[in-house]
């Protein structure tokens, strides 16, 4: 018998460690034994997810009421292949730097698909595997990075509050508040909880 309980993200969004492996960053990385992160751990340190009709993004009212809570005014659509993006070897190297900014990230691949790679508490890379229909917020102040996977090919929608801003901060930056902030609101909060739950 199926289980009706499974998330629907799991279709199109995808978690696991990473080895240490230098080959191509398009590779999927598992270490080995393979070990998989569920989206529940994702949204500990920060990352929402969300499963939306990407077919009909332009009129789905799950993605507008997203919109409307978070307060996205503003979105473009970026496509990334080595057919259409200008300087594509060097921007993809450039994505590939381990970086943060001081907003949020929001990213919905409305076609093909790509890597997000994140950071855990440890500091141990995560990598998020978004396929068509997913869409991630990472938090403003995460370090992460990200990289077409062996299909080279991801349309995705990008959406912001106010003016767009895409400035990446290669890290280290720690010093900068929204990175400060997103110690406090997710890395200090965990460490707190075990102290206590070590203390019970």
């Amino acid at each position: 018998m199926v289980s009706s309980d499974k998330d629907p993200r799991e279709e199109v969004i995808q978690a696991w460690y990473m080895d240490d492996s230098n080959e191509d960053q398009r590779l999927p990385h598992h270490r080995e034994p393979k070990e998989f992160v569920s989206l529940a751990k994702l949204d500990e340190i920060g990352v929402l997810s969300w499963k939306l009709d990407a077919d009909n993004h332009e009129t789905d009212p799950d993605l507008k009421k997203i919109c409307e809570e978070r307060g996205y005014t503003y979105k473009d659509v970026c496509e990334i292949c080595p057919e259409k993006m200008p300087n594509y070897e060097a921007k993809i190297k450039s994505f590939f730097e381990e970086h943060l900014h001081i907003d949020e990230e929001i990213r919905y691949a409305v076609a093909g698909s790509g890597y997000f790679d994140v950071r855990d508490r440890n500091d141990a890379w995560i990598r998020v595997w978004v396929k068509k229909g997913g869409m991630i917020i990472l938090p403003a102040g995460m370090y992460h990075r990200f990289t077409l996977d062996e299909t080279n090919y991801i349309k995705a929608l990008r959406f912001f509050v106010g003016e767009p801003v895409w400035t990446p901060y290669n890290r280290p930056h720690d010093h900068l508040p929204a990175r400060e902030e997103y110690i406090k609101a997710f890395l200090e909060k965990d460490v707190a909880n075990n102290a206590v739950d070590a203390a019970a």
